[in-house]
């Protein structure tokens, strides 16, 4: 199929962006990786009257790793974050989950930032920004604002960017001295959505144990779901989190729809698999860091 038509605008600025954004409006769509826009303009599930191309605004064209955190400009690609050694070194959860998104094919033209503006559900990096408790810079006609991961998701395919504004920036923290983290999930085929992820980090205090440790979920709501396990996870040994009511707790307190790929009951027992799997890594990782690259 072939999308309805548009306007197309390439500025070269974020000013210049932020400017046809706001004259624009509810109108206007962004177009950065495409990997997300395109195939809903092809099968006229979107049908913007103006398309407005930031790929030329090369000042969002960054990756900037501090001791602080990961900053991923707009035009930053999956790959890119995929490939660097200090963003996983600094938040090693980044290259665990992006690692999964799509295809190759799909990392090497798609953003960071616009996988999260999507705010697909079942997005791989929706869940690591909320489970991180990131944030996201957004620039409009008055100037720019940081919204929290908490507030930024709010419901499927529906993110806090306003018309007329331009996400610009994503922040994810570093990772806490003495914490492990790790990303698993399952998909019909390599590549495809996952019919349930879990991404897990933990922090072991000096003897080894479990003070906190918390897990975000794919595919089982409507916005990125973040579960605090330390009820049943917080004083065990690193290397004794395998327990039946690990699985219980996060069955009880997820509801997830059933869908052409899934029944309801088969996407529960995935998530009390997965936060299995992903917590004894996590775990893991954070009695070895070397592991956690």
């Amino acid at each position: 199929m072939k999308p309805p038509a548009f306007d197309y605008s390439r500025p070269t600025s974020v000013q210049e962006a932020v400017d046809l954004l706001a004259g624009l409006g509810e109108n206007g769509k962004v177009l950065a990786g495409g990997q997300s826009l395109l195939p809903l303009l092809n099968m006229r599930l979107a049908g913007p009257k103006h398309l407005v191309d930031i790929n030329a605004v090369s000042e969002l064209d960054y990756l900037r790793v501090t001791d602080d955190g990961v900053r991923v400009g707009a035009l930053s690609r999956h790959a890119r974050l995929e490939r660097s050694t200090d963003a996983a070194r600094v938040q090693p959860l980044l290259r665990q989950a992006v690692r999964l998104v799509a295809h190759p094919t799909i990392r090497n033209r798609g953003t960071t930032v616009g996988s999260i503006v999507h705010a697909d559900p079942s997005g791989e990096m929706t869940a690591v920004l909320s489970l991180l408790g990131g944030t996201v810079r957004v620039a409009g006609a008055r100037g720019l604002r940081t919204v929290a991961a908490e507030d930024f998701f709010l419901g499927p395919l529906e993110s806090a960017v306003q018309p007329g504004e331009l996400a610009v920036e994503v922040f994810f923290p570093a990772r806490i001295p003495g914490s492990g983290s790790s990303f698993a999930e399952i998909s019909r085929r390599h590549g495809d959505y996952a019919v349930c992820g879990v991404g897990a980090v933990l922090e072991l205090d000096d003897a080894q144990r479990i003070s906190t440790a918390r897990a975000a979920f794919l595919s089982v709501s409507a916005t990125p779901f973040v579960l605090d396990l330390g009820e049943v996870l917080k004083g065990r040994s690193f290397d004794d989190t395998q327990t039946e009511d690990l699985a219980a707790f996060v069955q009880a307190r997820i509801d997830p729809e059933p869908d052409i790929h899934s029944t309801a009951a088969y996407r529960s027992h995935l998530a009390g698999v997965l936060t299995q799997r992903a917590v004894r890594e996590a775990a893991h990782a954070a009695a070895d860091p070397g592991r956690t690259a």
